[in-house]
């Protein structure tokens, strides 16, 4: 069992959190990331042979119900002609497609199938994450790169399914898939957002919604201790 290697997320160290025929599972003592050894990490290329076999259609009605988990409580927020980004859109970029269609401004990006990486500049309104984040091998880096371009005020939209406790990751069907290499929390949004002045506002079982501030100076990822 892999032990003490640093999180991806926050350069914590680490202890075991499960074992099973094909890798190990490794949670973060401080913002407690579920992550997999970078040993156990696919190659690009076969990471994205992965993603092509998935048949994720724009004009798909069960996939557009899906992705309303996220695009509904967003629409919901959002001021009319918003500029926004879907990163890691896949392929098929239903979600940009839904957000047009209510009138908002949509950059893509994908490493894969949208690699412009023009459209990484500072200045968005809102971003978006759809089952994006548990692919991320530097997560912490990803995600600070996507804060850094939302604008003040500006919205951090994510879907991902969120790690409970061992007992049922275990039998958790999310973790089978081998382009997952990070597994995320309640706990380890709260404390992301803690850091970054961001309340995460929880939406269904599988959506995150987080705030950017106005004016806000990021936290340590130690605070002093009071008194």
């Amino acid at each position: 069992m892999h032990r003490d290697l640093h999180c991806p997320l926050c350069g914590a160290g680490s202890g075991a959190f499960h074992q099973d025929r094909k890798r190990s599972y490794l949670r973060c003592e401080r913002c407690f990331l579920v992550f997999v050894p970078p040993e156990f990490h696919l190659p690009a290329e076969a990471e994205k042979a992965e993603y092509d076999l998935h048949q994720n259609r724009i004009d798909d009605p069960r996939y557009r119900a899906f992705l309303g988990r996220l695009a509904t409580p967003l629409l919901a927020l959002l001021t009319p002609g918003s500029r926004g980004l879907e990163f890691g859109c896949g392929p098929g970029p239903a979600l940009a497609a839904l957000l047009r269609e209510a009138g908002h401004q949509l950059a893509l990006y994908d490493p894969f199938y949208y690699p412009d990486v023009c459209v990484l500049q500072p200045g968005y309104d809102f971003i978006t994450a759809t089952e994006v984040v548990e692919h991320l091998h530097q997560p912490g880096a990803e995600l600070d790169r996507l804060w850094a371009l939302l604008a003040p005020g500006g919205l951090l939209g994510v879907m991902t399914k969120l790690v409970t406790d061992p007992e049922a990751f275990a039998g958790w069907h999310y973790k089978n898939d081998a382009t997952h290499v990070c597994f995320f929390s309640r706990e380890t949004w709260t404390w992301w957002g803690r850091v970054r002045g961001a309340e995460p506002v929880f939406e269904a079982a599988d959506v995150i919604l987080l705030r950017k501030p106005c004016d806000h100076r990021p936290l340590p990822l130690n605070p002093p201790a009071a008194g």
